[in-house]
């Protein structure tokens, strides 16, 4: 499980999926993390029936955090906004240790590679920067700063 990690965390690091800036966006947030320096824009674009049609990121940062916003990405597009509500709190409660997706269902999917962090508290901030960052755009509030 540890060699996976690693290998998904260094792909999506150097091959980052939906690393550009959305022309025709209608939500977005400036995310920071200044424990760790990293920094990083998401865009949302809204479709039909509430479904993340698409979303996308630029910015700076460490490999735990890029790899993080590059499978959030990757995990969305398609999903409706309560669908993504839903993704994102297990996933915050994952890295937080609140949620032990071997005991408990869960709708994470690949995902579910970065439940390690929960022992790493540094990095907790790094792997949820992305999703925090959506939840600011979802939500209407234009930059959010992890504390």
């Amino acid at each position: 499980m540890k060699q996976l990690y690693q290998e998904l965390i260094l792909d999506h690091n150097k091959k980052p999926r939906n690393f550009h800036v959305m022309e025709d966006f209608d939500h977005e947030s400036l995310g920071h993390n200044p424990l760790c320096g990293d920094k990083l824009v998401v865009y949302i674009k809204i479709g039909e029936g509430d479904t993340i049609e698409d979303v996308s990121f630029v910015g700076e940062g460490c490999a735990i955090s890029k790899a993080s916003a590059s499978m959030m990405t990757t995990a969305l597009k398609g999903k409706t906004i309560q669908e993504a509500k839903v993704i994102y709190t297990q996933f915050h409660e994952m890295s937080t240790g609140k949620l032990d997706i071997a005991e408990h269902p869960h709708q994470l999917g690949k995902l579910a590679i970065f439940a390690g962090v929960r022992d790493l508290p540094a990095r907790v901030k790094c792997a949820t920067l992305a999703w925090h960052t959506l939840d600011a755009a979802l939500e209407g509030r234009k930059s959010i700063t992890t504390e």
